[in-house]
């Protein structure tokens, strides 16, 4: 970060603006959703990797993503939670452009995760007899692997743009983490190839991907509908619904964000916006994708039942 010469050494990020009075109630909330967001997606990893069940390519894709999540609101809210509790909200312009690259690399690949899980999904439901054969164990590493290539790729270029801007008028940030349109509107430079960076890429990333979860899942509710069990076509509906309301969330606010042009009204709106993919996403992924299936429920049971064993041993 040796290139990025300025006069301006810190950042102020002003986050939900100067109500001092509800910073502990904000601490709180945010600790709390912070708490269930780690031990929620800490829950899945364990028990992925232990309970040979869950060995499966769908389990594979979901460990991914709780290794993802508990990275990517590890960037943002521990930071948040020292300004509530601190009230300190400054933050060193190599730490702001840090914090940006970790959590926009997090979110990049998030986006490439989610759409091949629903693509496992819609093999897995569209042909069942072949899906053994066409998803194995080296299309699964293949399809991971170029998930978080894809994000470190897209990140990497979007973050150099920003290592060549100059600050040295204005620090104050008015977000409450390091985003990359807020950062770029305080540069003395010309900060036209940062924007237009990250609109090319953003689209390139949420666009495809986006559709190709979409039409996923779009098959799979058709298959879903020739169903004849109303029972099962009630538990299917309910399991694609909640999922591709996730999904909406995600990119809808992602999409909001990064890729409709600013506006005054859209300014005021960011933050908001943000907090669906930044906070919501990765506390509600853990619930939506895996704590709610039968087949967890019952790896839970058992490492839980074998702790309980070994611990009476001991």
């Amino acid at each position: 970060m040796g290139g990025n010469h300025s006069s301006t050494t810190s950042f102020i990020l002003l986050g939900f603006g100067n109500a001092f009075e509800l910073r502990i109630l904000f601490f709180m909330l945010f600790l709390t959703i912070y708490a269930l967001s780690i031990v929620g997606n800490l829950i899945i990893v364990v028990l992925v990797v232990v309970d040979l069940h869950l060995h499966t390519p769908m389990y594979f894709f979901l460990l991914n993503l709780s290794c993802l999540e508990t990275c990517y609101i590890s960037t943002i809210l521990p930071r948040m939670l020292a300004s509530f509790l601190t009230a300190d909200r400054s933050i060193s312009v190599k730490g702001c452009i840090t914090q940006y690259y970790f959590f926009a690399f997090c979110a990049a690949t998030e986006c490439y995760l989610l759409a091949m899980m629903s693509y496992d999904r819609y093999l897995a439901i569209r042909k069942p007899l072949h899906y053994t054969s066409l998803m194995n164990g080296r299309l699964c590493l293949q399809l991971a692997c170029a998930s978080w290539m894809c994000g470190l790729l897209t990140n990497t270029i979007i973050t150099a743009f920003m290592l060549e801007l100059t600050f040295c008028g204005p620090n104050e940030i008015d977000h409450f983490f390091c985003d990359v349109y807020p950062v770029a509107n305080l540069s003395c430079s010309n900060a036209h190839l940062v924007k237009l960076a990250t609109f090319i890429l953003g689209l390139m990333g949420t666009g495809p991907t986006f559709l190709l979860t979409l039409s996923s899942y779009v098959c799979i509710l058709f298959t879903v509908l020739q169903i004849k069990s109303k029972t099962a076509q009630k538990k299917a509906f309910s399991t694609c619904s909640s999922h591709l309301i996730v999904v909406t969330f995600f990119y809808g606010s992602i999409f909001l964000v990064y890729i409709v042009p600013e506006t005054e009204k859209l300014k005021e709106l960011h933050k908001l916006f943000s907090l669906f993919y930044t906070v919501l996403t990765p506390t509600l992924n853990p619930l939506i994708y895996s704590l709610r299936n039968r087949e967890v429920k019952e790896a839970l049971y058992r490492t839980v039942s074998k702790a309980a064993n070994m611990a009476q041993y001991l």
